[in-house]
């Protein structure tokens, strides 16, 4: 009985490592476990492991992956129940778990607001600073209107970071200034 389930470990694990790099087992793996990364992608490699579709790839601030604490020290029991996916807490409750945000503002974010740090951070890994979802300077552009942006007189001329002038998460000024 030993030596047939030794044979059948080694099968499996064979199976595994010829078959690692196809997309059925890709399918397969990313079901189970978040930040498989894509066949023939490195880590680091935008379009790879923790990328969200429609992220802006291939920038310049674009250096390297970075995981987050717990996801990098494998302790996914930390946000997941024991051997599964499941959270341990509500979405919108398990950031502040570890991290503190002072949400006591007159004005909040809207993703912040409704509990959303998913629509901003990653919470595994990503290739920008921060864990955000894609380039820091082209990002805030996902939810909010470049033309209307660029017709604000305060805008006029800015090539920088909105963070420059915003808090992306709560302010007691107008607009989220800092």
């Amino acid at each position: 009985m030993k030596i047939r389930t030794a044979i059948l470990a080694c099968c499996m694990t064979a199976a595994l490592l010829w078959g690692c790099n196809t997309p059925k087992t890709h399918k397969v793996l990313s079901y189970f476990f978040d930040g498989v990364p894509e066949p023939g992608k490195a880590p680091g490699e935008p379009g790879s492991r923790g990328n969200r579709k429609g992220a802006v790839t291939g920038s310049a601030t674009a250096v390297r992956y970075r995981e987050h604490g717990p996801y990098a020290a494998k302790q996914c029991q930390d946000c997941h129940g024991k051997g599964t996916s499941a959270l341990i807490l509500p979405i919108e409750e398990l950031c502040f778990k570890c991290h503190s945000l002072d949400v006591r503002k007159k004005y909040i974010h809207g993703p912040i607001a409704s509990g959303g740090c998913k629509v901003c951070h990653q919470p595994h890994g990503s290739n920008y600073p921060f864990l955000l979802v894609a380039e820091p300077k082209e990002f805030c552009l996902y939810c909010h209107d470049r033309d209307a942006i660029a017709r604000n007189d305060a805008h006029s001329g800015m090539d920088t970071q909105c963070t420059e002038c915003h808090d992306a998460h709560s302010s007691d000024e107008k607009y989220l200034l800092k």
